[in-house]
């Protein structure tokens, strides 16, 4: 669990083109301090199609990158992030995958990678899915939010530049079909767990079970 007393303060900026998700993000984080929620294109406030050569305008330490477990970035919102922050992001997970991880990051990792570009230097790839697959039934946006956040807070312990902003999409929420209000909650309860607290540590199996289940509303 995050302790502010030992750690940076992290802020959370929810952005996404989805009128249905942005709406379930204000229900579900209502009330919530250090998170900001919009609606828009994932790096610029201006209108129409962002090219790689326009300044980036939406700016974070961090960006999660809801992806598949093989590191390929050329589909889905993750084609968005190579366009504009170039191939260099996906060359430089593909070789920590390898190096680190056999070649394929499992659902519920993720893993920082520097990005080159000082409007968002740090890219976190964590996957929704193995390939690209309908996770609608899944709580794949909660494994992939809780890793995200636990990802930082790990990096965060031993950085001089620690991570204090975490821009992200919705997760699962386009290829992975997740509804909105299910990506939403689960999202919500990982930040809530991770970075608000307490942790949640089931006494039971059942207790888990029950606890899977509201998680897909």
């Amino acid at each position: 669990m995050y302790n502010q007393d030992m750690a940076p303060l992290l802020r959370l900026h929810l952005r996404d083109i989805s009128h249905s998700l942005v709406e379930a993000w204000r229900q579900e984080f209502a009330g919530l301090d250090n998170v900001t929620i919009s609606r828009g294109d994932i790096f610029s406030e201006r209108e129409g199609q962002v090219s790689p050569n326009d300044p980036i305008d939406i700016r974070a330490d961090a960006i999660i990158s809801p992806a598949n477990s093989f590191g390929f970035m050329d589909g889905g919102i993750d084609a968005v992030y190579t366009y504009q922050l170039g191939q260099q992001v996906q060359d430089r997970l593909r070789e920590l995958l390898e190096k680190d991880w056999g070649g394929e990051l499992p659902v519920g990792s993720a893993v920082l990678v520097p990005t080159g570009r000082e409007e968002i230097p740090w890219c976190i790839s964590a996957p929704t899915m193995r390939v690209p697959t309908d996770v609608s039934e899944t709580v794949n946006a909660y494994l992939a939010m809780r890793a995200s956040l636990r990802c930082v807070l790990a990096y965060n312990k031993t950085a001089k530049t620690p991570i204090r902003t975490i821009l992200t999409p919705g997760l699962g929420t386009a290829i992975g079909r997740m509804p909105a209000l299910r990506c939403a909650r689960q999202m919500k309860d990982a930040w809530l767990r991770t970075v608000v607290g307490p942790d949640f540590i089931p006494g039971t199996l059942r207790a888990a079970a029950t606890d899977d289940a509201r998680l897909k509303p």
